[in-house]
């Protein structure tokens, strides 16, 4: 294979992969708005609400402090370099141990937490009413356990996505929503029937269906060895994803914390617009760099080094091109999505014009989010943890200052703008340590794909607001969000396809031939 041509056949093999995680975060996005639906028909924006969000601020924190919510950054590439120098065997060992030690680390925290869960609320959500704090302390108890099956399905997912086995990876939050969604309808309204719906699907989703898949091709067991040298060698891989504060996290434990402060329905408002603001994140951030680490990572441990910048450079371009659009869509419609997805029941006109506001404002950060997930893995690839959590650490406690300030100021509209900027300046400081240590990415060549994709973008996110009509009631919004999203499709595409740069047009190129082979 031509030195040109190996690019291209790695870019195509992370694009089947991420095409399929992409398909997955988009059903499940889908199945979440359900979710997020059925939540605000039956609790609003209220103080309930409130406590839904805040019950599982202390499972996430528990979860990041575990590095459960980055255990295939850690896991695959060790797991990969064992499996290639000393065979399938080595590497089951490896995964036993992690997964038994860990296992048993995320046993001993959950029944930790669970003991001290009312002080441990209590100091984080002071601003709440003594009855919602009590229900809040209920609620983070029964969710606790889900982390033990995020934890222990995040290493038997990470091994099987190593040896190029997504479907689990993919099925895994589908499950998870279906069973909130469920249990929220099955065990009667309020919040407590959707939190025993999480615990649910985090057993038969991130940790079932990884368990059924991995039986069927590992030899799965446990083993107990916190003291072995690859487990050690584990821990130094992904202490930083343990005690770091990447933005990625810390953002959603800002606004909930200072939103408490802020007033009621504040932390519900925020958590409406971060769902909608999430998916063409996870949609395109997220799939694309669950995708890319494999391969990037067996590029590094084959010391192919200049093959993985080209194709670190070309995931970032297609990346960033994807976010401005998909962010740019996002914002403009905005008020008529709010409104076909939640006004209902408990959540009115007002709440629809809070939520779509404060949605507007994070809409600007997409491009950053999907950035900083993807330039993060041409450091994880190469086992560098450390310096990425140094420098989002710093940012995100130099950023404090920010949400505390913006948000007595302006609110929450104030904390959400605060996310903005923190998560741009984090965004564009990884990039420039990734140049700067790595000698990659192209930083002109990304800033160049930007352009032409805001080129597209703008105009078409004009036209999408200036076909709104502001059409009263259901039926009202849903003729604007027709009109918005073809609108915006039939500007954005042909321009995206005119003003892009290669990498562009290749995804849309495959992306129609998948669409004329579907339609034949």
């Amino acid at each position: 294979m031509s030195q040109g041509s190996e690019p291209a056949a790695h870019g195509r093999r992370i694009g089947a992969a991420a095409a399929l995680l992409a398909g997955s975060v988009l059903l499940s996005r889908v199945i979440g708005y359900v979710r997020e639906m059925v939540l605000a028909w039956q609790v609003g924006v209220s103080a309930e609400m409130d406590a839904y969000r805040a019950a599982f601020m202390l499972p996430d924190i528990l979860n990041h402090l575990l590095a459960g919510g980055a255990l295939s950054i850690a896991f695959i590439p060790l797991y990969a370099r064992a499996r290639e120098q000393r065979g399938d065997v080595a590497a089951e060992r490896f995964m036993a141990t992690v997964l038994g030690t860990l296992g048993l680390a995320a046993l001993l925290f959950t029944a930790l937490i669970w003991l001290f869960a009312e002080p441990l609320v209590g100091f984080l959500f002071d601003g709440m009413e003594p009855e919602i704090r009590a229900l809040t302390v209920r609620l983070t108890r029964i969710v606790l356990p889900a982390q033990v099956f995020f934890v222990t399905g995040g290493i038997l997912r990470g091994a099987l996505m190593a040896r190029g086995r997504f479907g689990a990876q993919a099925a895994a939050p589908l499950v998870y929503n279906l069973a909130i969604i469920g249990a929220g309808l099955g065990l009667g309204r309020g919040p407590e029937g959707f939190i025993w719906g999480a615990l649910l699907g985090a057993a038969l989703g991130p940790f079932g269906i990884a368990l059924f898949d991995a039986l069927r091709i590992l030899r799965v067991r446990l083993r107990i060895a916190p003291a072995d040298r690859e487990f050690l060698r584990y821990l130094l891989v992904a202490l930083p994803l343990m005690i770091g504060a990447s933005l990625l996290t810390v953002d959603e434990w800002y606004e909930k914390v200072f939103g408490d402060d802020v007033g009621e329905g504040v932390i519900a408002s925020l958590g409406y617009a971060r769902q909608l603001m999430l998916a063409p994140v996870a949609v395109v951030g997220q799939a694309i760099a669950a995708a890319a680490l494999p391969t990037l990572a067996a590029l590094w441990s084959a010391r192919r080094r200049s093959e993985l910048d080209r194709v670190l450079l070309r995931t970032l371009q297609v990346a960033l091109a994807l976010a401005v659009l998909t962010g740019a869509a996002a914002f403009a419609l905005a008020e008529p999505g709010v409104a076909v997805l939640f006004r209902r029941g408990a959540f009115g006109a007002d709440d629809v014009v809070v939520v779509a506001g404060l949605l507007q404002i994070l809409c600007l950060a997409v491009p950053a989010w999907v950035v900083q997930q993807v330039a993060a893995r041409a450091f994880y690839a190469r086992g560098d943890t450390w310096r990425p959590m140094l420098l989002g650490t710093a940012i995100a406690v130099l950023a404090l200052p920010l949400y505390i300030s913006l948000g007595r100021q302006a609110g929450a509209a104030g904390l959400a703008a605060a996310g903005v900027v923190a998560m741009s300046a984090n965004a564009l400081a990884t990039l420039l340590l990734a140049r700067r240590l790595h000698g990659s990415p192209d930083l002109a060549a990304l800033a160049a794909s930007s352009g032409r994709a805001l080129a597209a973008a703008l105009p078409a996110a004009c036209v999408a607001l200036w076909v709104q009509r502001g059409g009263a009631g259901f039926a009202g919004a849903l003729v604007d969000l027709a009109l918005g999203v073809a609108a915006f499709a039939a500007v954005a595409l042909p321009l995206a396809w005119l003003l892009g740069d290669e990498a562009l047009r290749d995804v849309l190129r495959r992306v129609a031939r998948r669409f004329a082979r579907r339609g034949a």
